[in-house]
């Protein structure tokens, strides 16, 4: 199997495991996916889309995601969360940030 048709089948796979609505690691169990190269090439296709387009985050080596203040022309005291999947987690508060690590678990 060329690399062509491999990173085509894996971004079939992604795009599936992308619009159910398991974890990665419940998506590979019941696809009888290998989690690790499923990871792998989640990694590798990301990377490589993200070289293309300038308007995604930079994300660092460590696997961190450089995050930066944005201007709000409203008063407020919100966080918000892009990551670089396109994903968007706003609405954050001090009385509730508890549910960040709850919702970054689920993706």
């Amino acid at each position: 199997m060329s690399n062509q048709t491999k990173q085509h089948t894996w971004q079939q796979i992604i795009t599936q495991w992308q619009d159910s609505d398991l974890s990665a690691a419940a998506f590979c169990r019941n696809q009888s996916v290998n989690y690790e190269q499923f990871y792998y090439w989640k990694k590798k296709l990301s990377t490589h889309a993200s070289q293309g387009d300038k308007k995604t985050s930079l994300q660092l080596s460590s696997g961190f995601t450089r995050v930066t203040q944005v201007e709000h022309h409203a008063q407020t005291n919100d966080l918000s969360l892009n990551l670089p999947s396109g994903i968007s987690i706003s609405g954050l508060q001090s009385n509730n940030i508890h549910l960040l690590g709850d919702i970054l678990r689920q993706l």
